[in-house]
């Protein structure tokens, strides 16, 4: 059986595709094929290969491990440029699609970014950020060969962070010749993409060794709210350039409408229009990668990668215009006064008058522009130590580099720690709505930030052939050590560091490292052999003894079985244990703090976009249980306090612990001989997450502690401290705490039909399905709380840390591909399941359907070109009554819209 790996299917912004051919074993994708190949052949003339989730090399794609793979067919016809456009289309992955943010991350299965582990060639990828997230976009998209997707735990073959599975990008080092690429992507009104890139490859040292490199650039414009209709129902309003004026003396209160008339309200902007909805962005990358035997038993390899990713986007301060609201004195002889103005306001005997201002400075939307420099170097040395043995020693050492610059802002405070706008009040015209305050603009540093990984590592494989055979075959093992350094260092701005900007966002110094110490084992037995009902049973299991610097480490474990029943069937069966380490972020994270007053609704200082966070003390509103209050020494009931005394801190917590997992996975593949060109898997997960990490916000803990759980020894009640004397809230501890139980189960679904068309057509046909439906997913944001239904559901009640808030109980994509000589046609259906809001079941947003076409054709034996429409029919995102996270939709639609794309591949003869 063959399988016509030329029918691929479209896709631009995602270039996901599920060409998944599902494998025999480990993966869901053609490598079933391969598979049955290489099984085929006599084991000494077959080259032993890595497959994702095992160290074990072998002969054959199969492990017991689900995995899904996306094959390079599929990312061509797609078009892939970004990585993001790969994800985006992941049943498994509920991706953010066009990102509006400085980097994209992959979170399998909702559980969280931090808890996706993400692999180039079986290695770990350089972390960008202090939660151990990694921006995929520095990943070259052109030189991916196929994408591994395992489900669920995967410690005891990776180490820690493989909680709720991995991503391994198989990346194209072999490659002979050359070949250059482009490619350019044209949505309606923005988010345009062009790329090219240039591939080259070949033999060196007279047959002894092989170099392949790539340069690659690409370039993504933005994509402003204004141009889609959606993102334009609600407003984000802010007090105009024209500004409101309140005489403090009088009381009396105008404002300056944008005509330059006198009103007697405040006079608002809308801004949305000119936010972004997609960044805009620019990746330049390049790499080496080479391997040469130098002795007929010693094969160098390695690697060498750089990227540079610039990204303009809203950052961690957002978009919003900056604005003064502050009281400051003007005086009688400021020329800009005029007698209508000065008539409104009440001067001294020294001509002097307290006005309280507040007024958009004008110096536009700010924006954040993210350099992010990627550098990864590996080399290791590989080969036999007899026909039964071999090694695999390497070294890896990554950086990435990130400076963060805001504009559209400045200091707010100047040196010697008086106001900046005070200063310039009498000497510019603030009531002239065209005057931009733009002396007090200035570019200022939100951080500087180095994260650095390094990585050495020993393998020893082989099998036990020299010493015994069981009845089956022999042993298969693989053993070895892994040493782990992490490293980050944060620099803030020092705007940001001592508030004094405009910009409310704030960033603090950071110095940590950890390292981990492992020692591993993998075995690979051969049960049974050619027996009824068992052509073939192994067994699969791995150990790994962890040592972390920073935290207690628990060993994981892996068993599996792989039970070959016959030609037409394949069932397997996992377990796992897995553990994820405590994160720089996490323990390491400088603790900040701010005034309570902030987050208090009863304070005149409280910021509305803060609200929820901090709802008063149920003490002293009456709300709370008397006998708890009395335990804990709080004040009498309506007893009067000023909320500006506490502090409202969050950051790392030195004592946090690993988080630990269970994972199990049962999977059936079926590959009837009856049924030619048939593949079916089905994989059914279970995942459970214990002593999961959360942030507990201190209304959440108060309403726990005092109103629902009322019980001395309530762990939440520690984290909002009292005065011993007093009995006042002194401290809300918004830390990261071992608190939560997450649990997910559900099944993958992949199937592949490949079959003649009709006589008259021509050609074959290939019809692709791949999806994923969660049977049920519940979280325990605490021990005292109940668990929460979150099967199906979007907003952040559901939400983790880092975890997407779209959260469908089904996802697939299927696609029917035509195959006839130099053409392929294929068009795809992606379908988003229907989700409730969490907070409210009685709100929803209806499935989401999606319509792709795409077609290549080899013109010549050099060139190729494809051609393809992404959201066929312009379909926007839902716009939910009730639980938006951005621009009135919700992460993980496509907020980009019908987007037509073209490329070419030319690959020159030599």
């Amino acid at each position: 059986m063959t399988m016509n790996t030329d029918v691929r299917p479209n896709r631009r912004l995602s270039k996901l595709a599920l060409t998944i051919n599902l494998s025999l074993f480990a993966t869901l994708g053609s490598a079933g094929i391969y598979a049955q190949e290489a099984a085929s052949d006599d084991a000494a003339n077959v080259e032993v290969v890595s497959v994702t989730g095992t160290r074990i090399p072998r002969a054959e794609i199969v492990a017991t491990s689900p995995v899904t793979s996306i094959d390079e067919f599929q990312l061509q016809l797609d078009r892939a440029v970004n990585v993001e456009d790969i994800i985006f289309k992941l049943p498994q992955a509920p991706g953010d699609g066009a990102s509006g943010s400085s980097a994209t991350t992959i979170d399998l299965r909702a559980l969280g970014q931090n808890r996706t582990l993400v692999l180039l060639d079986g290695t770990r990828a350089v972390p960008f950020g202090f939660r151990n997230a990694v921006d995929v976009n520095a990943i070259p998209a052109g030189l991916i060969k196929r994408v591994d997707v395992l489900t669920g735990g995967a410690a005891a073959v990776y180490g820690a962070d493989a909680v709720s599975g991995v991503v391994n990008f198989i990346l194209d080092d072999d490659f002979s010749g050359m070949e250059f690429s482009t490619s350019y992507e044209f949505p309606d009104g923005g988010a345009e993409q062009f790329n090219a890139e240039a591939v080259f490859g070949g033999d060196i040292l007279d047959g002894k060794g092989h170099l392949t490199g790539f340069v690659s650039y690409s370039d993504r414009d933005a994509l402003l709210a204004g141009e889609r209709d959606f993102a334009m129902l609600n407003s984000t309003s802010v007090v105009n350039t024209g500004g409101y004026y309140t005489d403090v003396a009088s009381g009396n209160s105008f404002g300056i409408a944008d005509d330059g008339s006198i009103t007697g309200e405040m006079n608002t902007n809308d801004v949305t229009a000119a936010s972004y909805l997609v960044s805009p962005m620019t990746r330049k990358s390049t790499g080496l990668f080479w391997d040469v035997d130098l002795h007929d038993n010693v094969t160098f390899y390695g690697r060498a990668m750089y990227s540079r990713v610039e990204v303009m986007s809203a950052g961690s301060v957002g978009q919003t215009p900056v604005s003064v609201n502050e009281t400051v004195t003007l005086t009688s002889d400021n020329p800009y006064i005029t007698d209508d103005i000065a008539s409104r306001l009440t001067f001294d005997d020294n001509g002097q008058a307290q006005v309280t201002v507040n007024r958009n400075l004008g110096l536009g939307l700010q924006r954040t522009r993210t350099m992010r420099d990627t550098v990864q170097f590996q080399a290791g040395f590989k080969g036999d130590i007899t026909d039964y043995l071999r090694y695999d020693v390497y070294a890896q050492h990554g950086k990435t580099e990130e400076t963060d610059k805001v504009f559209g802002s400045g200091y707010d405070t100047s040196a010697s720690g008086s106001s900046t706008f005070a200063a310039i009040a009498n000497t510019v015209d603030l009531f002239d709505p065209s005057v931009a305050l733009s002396s007090l603009e200035t570019t200022l540093i939100y951080h500087d930030r180095e994260r650095t990984q390094n990585v050495a590592a020993i393998t020893f494989s082989g099998e036990s052939t020299p010493l015994f055979e069981l009845p089956a075959g022999p042993v298969s093992y693989a053993i070895g050590y892994e040493y782990r350094r992490e490293a980050g260092v944060q620099m803030p701005g020092d705007a940001f560091r001592l508030g004094t900007t405009f910009s409310s966002g704030s960033s603090a110094e950071i110095d940590a490292s950890f390292y981990s110490r492992e020692t591993f084992a993998e075995v690979l037995v051969p049960l049974l052999a050619d027996m009824p009902f068992v052509q073939q049973l192994d067994f699969e299991g791995a150990y790994r003894i962890s040592s972390y610097s920073n935290t207690d480490a628990d060993n994981t474990h892996k068993l599996g079985l792989n039970w070959t029943v016959n030609d037409d069937w394949r069932l397997r069966w996992t377990r796992q244990s897995a553990f994820r380490a405590p994160n720089l972020g996490e323990f390491a994270g400088p603790v900040s703090g701010l005034s309570l007053a902030l987050f208090d609704p009863y304070s005149d200082q409280f910021i509305s976009r803060l609200a929820g966070r901090f709802e008063g003390d149920p003490c002293l509103l009456g709300t709370g249980d008397a006998d708890q209050c009395a335990r804990y020494g709080a004040p009498a009931v309506g007893t009067e306090w000023d909320s500006s005394t506490a502090l409202y801190t969050y950051g790392g917590n030195p004592d946090i612990r690993p988080e630990k997992a269970d994972s199990t996975t049962i999977g059936v593949v079926y590959t009837p001989e009856y049924v030619e060109g048939l593949d079916v898997t089905i994989d059914w997960y279970s995942i459970e997450i214990n002593d999961a990490i959360w942030v507990i916000q201190p209304a959440a803990a108060l309403q726990n502690c005092y109103i629902d759980n009322p019980v001395a020894g309530n762990p939440l009640c520690g984290a909002v401290l009292r005065d011993e004397e007093t009995g006042f809230i002194t401290t809300a501890l918004v830390n990261d705490f071992n608190v939560s139980t997450f649990i997910q189960e559900g099944l993958d679904i992949s199937a592949q039909y490949q079959f003649a068309a009709p006589e008259a057509m021509g050609g074959d046909f290939t019809l692709n399905y791949s999806a994923n439906l969660v049977t049920e997913a519940k979280k325990k944001l605490d021990p005292t709380l109940l668990f929460e239904d979150c099967k199906g559901t979007y907003g952040t009640a559901c939400t983790g840390d880092y975890a997407s808030s779209l959260q469908a109980d089904y996802k697939h994509r299927l696609s029917l591909g035509w195959g006839l000589d130099a053409w392929n046609v294929q068009v795809s259906w992606r379908r988003i399941g229907d989700v409730d809001y969490a907070s409210d079941r009685t709100i929803g947003i209806s499935a989401q359907n999606y319509i792709d076409v795409a077609a290549s054709w080899q013109a010549t034996g050099e060139l190729e070109l494809s051609a393809g429409v992404d959201n066929l029919f312009d379909k926007e995102p839902p716009v939910p009554s009730a639980g938006a996270t951005r621009f009135n939709t919700v992460s993980g639609y496509d907020v980009v819209g019908r987007s037509v794309g073209v490329s070419l591949r030319y690959r020159p003869s030599l």
